[in-house]
């Protein structure tokens, strides 16, 4: 241990950088851990060397600190791991490339705020751009709008360094003011990761180059939720109101400008954006061409009719995976389905079906889910959606579910009933209805009896998982949303999302419409510990709360597969369906 070089390193930082220091000086995360949390919070990478060659250690922290990806086949385009330079990408390729993307929700549109889906998520930030941008290790970095950011002691206040001598397309000067207005429409509008983190008037837009966050409460990991990982806080200009969409009024920040969009097919066509602050893209064009379903683009895709691909399944995806042309890419994942129940309203609401919920979740096959569903690439889940990556999560605080007809049938006996009848609400999405028909026999041997009902995605959204808000009770913000149903959550690095968006009380994606005071609590206590062992207890409480409750059910965590012909070069992707093809290059 070189003391000398790490109190040198403890002197220059404040209170929630040094606790994680601390941390990792004594063991308690792993080298990658500390890296991760460290770009979080706003550690420099030369500053994140010092403290592990302090500790013994002679390695650089790359920008990821791990043995994980961004899905690409280099550092994203716009910095090298770790930001700081901004040398343009050469323009050598010219042509363009075109991608299969899915379409997208015709009830949303191309609407920045309002969009649900992997589609408009891709479209939409190929103009437009975050706060807080990709490493190349899939964590969040400063490849974006923000140069840097730090948190004042307490972790209640986070201040952003703009990149200077950005424009919008217009030409005109991006500013914190097009900061603040984003963020109090986000405000307005409940967004699923600042809902309860930012009221309006958060962002103090005094400096033009300095975006200073008040937040409601105190929270560790702010940076992420203005990142590429909360996919509707792309930042608009200023005048750009709730409702606007893209196609109505191309705007942007980012390499693309939208050139067409043709709205019955949700293709989207781009030209090079020649002011763009990173550079001159090496391609001069690009085409997002919509796919209904997976089957058709990965047809595309072995044919080459496309290029690239934004997403494909193992299922139907063998022969993609088996060509020697193709490229893979698998970005770091925490994407799982949730199986939620109702927890207020039908068969299975509240404490006293708790049992006859658990009795579904003794059912599942987790091994089988994953094996048929992925070939594997995945892992087990156990009834929560906290990754076990992840620092913070706690192994021992709750058994690993595994398939226990005789639990199950015990379990439906102690609640007073002989058999269950149900129905499972699915979209027409990916695997969903593969995993419904499994779903479907593994539970018919404990005597409940399910039938998968498959709507359209635009149905199935809008009118099973989350109908709108009651008006009189704010504990259900999904309103007679489905029984019982399976819907698709894309990655995040941390679970805020997954949990405060989809089971706090209240939470705007929230169909189980769970309602427990304690969970509130201990998320509340979570999102505001701006230390190690601070997190750890909220969220082993946690874990086990959701476990026990069981508002939803947790099978497994997939990985997202992506890529594209050999012939692309220099392609980044999120599990969140961003394709980020501002360094791509063909030839």
């Amino acid at each position: 241990m070189d003391w000398k070089r790490l109190d040198r390193a403890r002197s220059s930082v404040g209170p929630i950088e040094l606790d994680l220091i601390e941390s990792y000086a004594q063991g308690k995360v792993s080298r990658r851990d500390f890296v991760k949390r460290g770009t979080i919070i706003g550690l420099s990478m030369p500053v994140m060397a010092g403290i592990i060659a302090a500790c013994g250690s002679d390695d650089e922290p790359s920008s990821g600190g791990g043995d994980t990806s961004a899905g690409g086949t280099t550092p994203p385009a716009t910095e090298p791991a770790g930001g700081g330079d901004t040398t343009p990408p050469p323009a050598t390729s010219g042509g363009g490339v075109v991608w299969a993307n899915q379409q997208g929700d015709a009830n949303s549109g191309l609407d920045p705020l309002n969009m649900l889906d992997l589609g408009t998520y891709n479209v939409c930030s190929q103009s437009f751009e975050y706060l807080v941008g990709l490493g190349a290790d899939g964590n969040i970095a400063n490849t974006a709008l923000a140069t840097d950011w730090s948190p004042n002691a307490d972790g209640s206040e986070w201040t952003f360094n703009l990149r200077p001598g950005v424009k919008w397309q217009d030409g005109s000067d991006f500013t914190s003011a097009d900061v603040a207005a984003t963020m109090d429409r986000l405000a307005e509008a409940g967004n699923a990761g600042l809902g309860g983190v930012i009221d309006v008037g958060a962002v103090d837009a005094s400096d033009p180059l300095v975006a200073k966050f008040t937040l409601i409460e105190a929270n560790g990991n702010f940076p992420v939720l203005v990142s590429i990982f909360n996919a509707q806080a792309l930042i608009a200009p200023a005048d750009y109101s709730s409702g606007t969409t893209l196609n109505e009024r191309p705007a942007g920040t980012g390499a693309w400008m939208l050139d067409d969009f043709d709205v019955a097919t949700f293709t989207a066509k781009y030209v090079r954006n020649p002011n763009w602050w990173g550079g001159t893209t090496p391609l001069d064009t690009i085409e997002l061409r919509g796919f209904a379903d997976i089957g058709t683009a990965v047809t595309a895709m072995a044919s080459r009719q496309v290029d690239g691909l934004q997403q494909f399944s193992v299922i139907g995806g063998e022969g993609l995976l088996n060509d020697g042309n193709f490229t893979v890419l698998e970005p770091p994942a925490s994407n799982h389905r949730q199986l939620w129940f109702n927890w207020q309203q039908g068969q299975f609401a509240g404490d006293e079906n708790r049992l006859i919920r658990q009795a579904f979740a003794w059912c599942w096959d987790r091994e089988q889910m994953l094996s048929t569903l992925f070939n594997g690439r995945g892992k087990i889940a156990n009834d929560h959606p906290i990754l076990d990556s992840l620092p913070f999560y706690d192994p021992d605080i709750v058994p690993q579910r595994s398939r226990d007809i005789d639990m199950a049938k015990s379990l439906l006996a102690e609640a007073g009933v002989d058999s269950v009848t149900a129905n499972i609400e699915s979209g027409d999405l990916q695997e969903i209805p593969q995993l419904a028909e499994i779903m479907k026999q593994n539970a018919a041997e404990a005597g409940i009896n399910l039938t998968v009902n498959v709507q359209s995605n635009s149905t199935f959204y809008g009118d099973s998982w989350c109908p709108g808000a009651s008006e009189s009770d704010p504990t259900l913000p999904c309103d007679n949303s489905s029984e019982f149903g399976i819907v698709d959550y894309g990655h995040r690095p941390i679970p805020d999302i997954f949990l405060g968006s989809a089971l706090a009380t209240g939470g705007v994606w929230n169909s189980s419409n769970y309602a427990n005071p304690e969970f509130d609590q201990k998320l509340s206590e979570y999102r505001t510990a701006v230390d190690v062992d601070g997190q750890k207890a909220a969220i082993s409480r946690i874990q086990e709360i959701v476990w026990t409750d069981l508002p939803a059910s947790y099978a497994y965590f997939y990985s997202f597969l992506s890529g594209h012909d050999s012939s692309v070069s220099n392609v980044s992707v999120t599990s969140l369906g961003h394709c980020i093809l501002s360094a791509a290059s063909k030839g």
